[in-house]
């Protein structure tokens, strides 16, 4: 491809030989540090940015030159080109230019011809620098010598992308100039818009020098498309032709969204102060300026700017002037290396045929990859900042300011950068984790004012004049027509399930154009797994109506956030149950009587064998302890006991009992209460448990997924179920019961039923819900369309806006007031089996240890008690130790003190005999020996 791009343009020198100066010798070699080194720069020269841009080089290339510690003594000159609009000239600008001296080429403007141009550099082997060119697949290997000194546009439709994503706007119309410049440009936005769920609906390419006529036919298919949100991608020169268009169009008013890319703020900043004709056609927009860092050397060339034009600075001019800084520090470090300025003949040239073909005009920088090396190592501190390349050759840190256009200007209201994305903080002072940032404010984006000078954001989109309508299948329901039916008099939907889906299209942040259509004869209901088939074969692009959510179904749309929570439940026929003579025994059930009640007779017994030793209340005969122990246990219940207690296990037992009786009598009592004060509903069914262990016949909703499910999923056979279609229906078989031709329960969908029973109170819903699913939307797999609208839906829940719909359609109140509730079930004993455990614990242990100091108590003083009783040790151990146990601790503390008593006395009269005896002794002695 470069080859034959080459020969093409040679082959226009034949036209034009003897226009271009005399080519230099076969093999030129300069010294290693010459005195002049030629650059050269292509401009249109009455543009917007050429205007300003031949001003910046002509100051940078005086600045380098009055620098001596730059290029050390070798003078930059440059040689400036005018295309004149022209992309013709251009080619030959730049062929000429080729054919001279030049190590590099600054230019040219267009990203087209930096295309064209580009082919010539690499093959000729000059840098070729554009500050201009901001197309991103010039960055591609296939253009080697290509170095943008400037931010690519990838950056640009990336900072336009998060702008749409934080608005929530979901689809945009691209507006664009028609050539490489436009084209890549919004591939580019549209591949960011993708990476963020957005997307570009529409786009409007206008043909290059398009004239305001066919701005105008473009403009037209834009205003009757949905999306009002519009990004402008073009050239300043074409940029205020559009937006006249667009005002003599009505497209400049609220409801209007427009964004551009730096074009817009490029005029603003040069032209300034604009005509006031030519500012009103901009108010509102928002556009991008790429973001320079203040600093001391940019205020000192701005006011140098001043003194040398009456033009705005705008940041094309100090990027151009950064642009010959570059070069001169690349060419530095290229003389630095023993780089030398030669051209030698290109071989490729030398065999093209022809004699009337200048080949010696054209020749290979033989430098060029050592100085093309030499810039892309540069690192540097310019005008617009820091500039150092990457691997891909693009600048760093690339970031925008995001203004509005306001009046007279333009206000800031944020920033953009490649590290942290929006925010309202310069780019150097965010933390380079964007994550961080964004947490700590959700605004990261100053307030806007929008065009037809409105504060709310617009809503972004309208419904389209024209444009592809959703085919929406909806079922045709000959049943609970509250939920989706279709008006007889016409073709239109009503319902529940309509209303929902609408309020949440009215929330999207793009129009959604559709069409419902009828499914089903409307003799019977419709299959909604049939309907929902459809999808995949194309007939509808999505199903609204009371679609329930299965696992099955799953498999074949996708679907949206439920907007009705549902299960299966049961449904019977209920009787009234009336109070009995023995109401008062049914909060318990029959094992909790029994053990409440042989709980009272072992505490009662318990607390009788704790305090029978120490308590003269619970002595005496038999018969009187036998009336105390059932006196006592009874009476604790209603806290009526007479006797106290005295011993501290006694006491330890009798609170923990207490606090059990406590909770035994609440329970009983507010059971008791319900049963007595609540209307009650009785019936032999209690849920799906005890209706899939009869036989009886099961009716479901015909052509419902039930049917599956209980074959499917509970094993209940086919045979006993029976499909019924209407309400009227279900109230027949469930009269009838199975007995008579009709069925025992109804095994429906939650909503169906509550409607079923609001005017239907002689039936009842018993037990749980055994399935828990709801209804959605269904899309096509992988519709972005069916995540909006569950957001939608979401919102509809937060506003209380589906809880009114609910009500308006469901909301039916001939049963309520009657109060009616299910039979009470009786407390069982597994509801207290806690508080008895605890007890009984409590009870064996204070036992335990009762046994344990009794025992010891009578080894102590069991010889002494065997020797007052008459008995020997061996013999009547147990009679013996019953009949310790049978006396009172008194007694038999004070029996052990008084023989204790007695034998210290016995133990004294002994003594006094002992020592008298001595006495008399030791007197005959002494007598003896006198």
């Amino acid at each position: 491809m470069p080859k034959n791009l080459v020969c093409a343009l040679l082959l226009l020198l034949v036209d034009f030989n003897g226009c271009f100066t005399e080519g230099i010798n076969n093999n030129t070699n300069v010294s290693t540090r010459p005195d002049v080194v030629n650059i050269a720069s292509i401009l249109t020269f009455n543009s917007i940015i050429g205007k300003v841009a031949k001003i910046a080089l002509q100051a940078a290339c005086e600045d380098v030159n009055s620098d001596p510690t730059i290029l050390k003594g070798t003078k930059l000159q440059i040689t400036l080109h005018d295309s004149n609009f022209s992309a013709f000239m251009n080619i030959m600008e730049a062929l000429q230019v080729m054919e001279t001296d030049t190590v590099a080429l600054i230019g040219p403007q267009g990203s087209v011809l930096a295309h064209v141009i580009s082919h010539v550099a690499n093959e000729l082997q000059v840098p070729l620098l554009s500050f201009t060119a901001t197309d991103p697949t010039l960055n591609s290997l296939q253009y080697p010598f290509f170095v943008r000194t400037t931010h690519s546009d990838l950056y640009q439709m990336a900072a336009i992308a998060d702008i749409i994503k934080y608005y929530e706007w979901r689809k945009v119309t691209a507006i664009y100039i028609d050539d490489d410049h436009g084209r890549n440009g919004i591939i580019s936005l549209g591949d960011q818009l993708a990476s963020r769920g957005c997307e570009i609906s529409h786009k409007a390419p206008l043909k290059p020098l398009a004239t305001k006529t066919d701005i105008s036919n473009v403009l037209v298919q834009v205003a009757l498309m949905e999306s009002r949100i519009l990004v402008v991608h073009t050239y300043p020169q074409y940029g205020l032709d559009i937006l006249e268009v667009a005002r003599n169009l009505d497209m400049l008013g609220s409801g209007y969204v427009w964004i551009t890319t730096n074009w817009l703020s490029t005029i603003i900043d040069i032209s300034s102060p604009l005509p006031s004709k030519t500012i009103d056609v901009m108010q509102g927009f928002i556009t991008l300026r790429t973001y320079t860092k203040d600093s001391k050397l940019t205020r000192k060339f701005a006011s140098e700017w001043r003194n040398m034009t009456n033009y705005g600075l705008s940041t094309f001019c100090l990027y151009a002037y950064d642009t010959v800084w570059l070069l001169a520090h690349a060419l530095d470090s290229f003389f630095d290396k023993g780089g030398n300025i030669s051209f030698s003949k290109d071989p490729k040239l030398q065999a093209l045929p022809g004699e009337m073909l200048n080949f010696d005009s054209l020749s290979i920088f033989n430098g060029g990859k050592l100085l093309l090396q030499e810039i892309l190592h540069v690192k540097m501190k310019g005008l617009t900042g820091a500039i150092e390349f990457t691997s891909d050759k693009n600048l760093l840190f690339p970031a925008f300011e995001v203004l509005n256009v306001i009046g007279t200007g333009v206000r800031r209201i944020g920033y953009w950068s490649n590290s942290s994305g929006l925010s309202t903080i310069t780019p150097e002072k965010v933390n380079t984790k964007p994550s961080d940032h964004q947490s700590s404010s959700s605004e990261l984006l100053h307030a806007v004012i929008w065009p037809g000078q409105i504060i709310q954001k617009p809503r972004g989109w309208v419904f389209p004049d024209s444009g592809k309508q959703l085919k929406i299948g909806v079922p045709n329901r000959v049943s609970f027509q509250e939920f989706v039916g279709q008006s007889k008099d016409s073709d239109s939907f009503k319902g529940h399930c309509i209303d929902v889906f609408t309020s949440a299209v009215n929330l999207l942040p793009y129009a959604v154009p559709y069409k419902f259509h009828s499914y089903g004869d409307g003799v019977k209901n419709p299959s909604n797994t049939d309907l929902l088939t459809l999808i995949n074969s194309g007939v509808y692009d999505a199903v609204v109506g009371d679609i329930a959510i299965t696992t099955n179904r799953t498999r074949i749309a996708d679907f949206t956030q439920p907007f009705i929570e549902s299960g299966l439940v049961v449904v019977v026929p209920v009787r009234r149950s009336s109070s009995s003579t023995w109401a008062f025994l049914k909060p318990f059930s029959p094992l909790m009587w029994s053990v409440s009640g042989i709980f009272f007779l072992v505490v009662g017994a318990v607390v009788w064998i704790l305090e029978h030793r120490v308590n003269d209340e619970f002595r005496g005969p038999p018969k009187k302890q036998l009336v105390t122990v059932l006196w006592f246990s009874f009476s604790k219940l209603f806290s009526s006991h007479r006797e106290n207690t005295l011993s501290t296990l006694g006491r330890i037992v009798l609170i923990l009992w207490l606090f059990v009786v406590l909770i035994i009598n609440s329970s009983y009592t507010a059971s008791l209460t319900s049963i007595l004060t609540v209307q009650k509903l009785s019936s032999p069914i209690k849920g799906i448990e005890s209706l899939m262990m009869i036989k009886d016949p099961i009716g479901y909703q015909e052509n419902s997924f039930v049917r599956n499910y209980l074959v499917g999923e509970l094993g209940i056979n086919s045979d006993r179920l029976v499909p019924l279609s209407l309400p009227e229906d279900y109230e027949k078989a469930l009269k009838d019961g199975p007995h008579n031709g009709g069925v025992a329960a109804v095994v429906d969908e939650r909503a169906y039923i509550e409607l079923f029973l609001s005017s239907r109170c002689e039936f009842s819903i018993v037990g749980q819900e055994f399935t828990k699913n709801g209804w959605g939307f269904a899309f096509p797999r992988d519709s972005p369309v069916a995540a909006d609208m569950s957001t939608a839906i979401l919102k509809l829940s937060e506003n209380g806006e589906l809880q009114r719909i609910h009500d308006k359609w469901l909301l039916r109140s001939a049963c309520s007031s009657q109060g009616t509730q299910f039979e009470v079930d009786q407390l069982e004993l597994t509801s207290f089996k806690g508080l008895f455990l605890i007890c009984g614990l409590a009870c064996f242990l204070a036992l335990l240890i009762y046994f344990v100091l009794t025992i010891r108590q009578f080894t102590k003083h069991y010889p002494t008690l065997a020797e007052s009783t008459g008995r020997s040790v061996g013999s009547g151990s147990l009679q013996t130790f019953f009949s310790f146990v049978d006396k009172k601790e008194e007694t038999i503390r004070a029996c052990s003190k008084r023989k204790y008593s007695e034998g210290s006395s016995s133990m004294m009269n002994g003594d006094d005999a002992s020592i008298d005896n001595y006495s008399n002794k030791r007197d005959f002695s002494l007598n003896a020996s006198k």
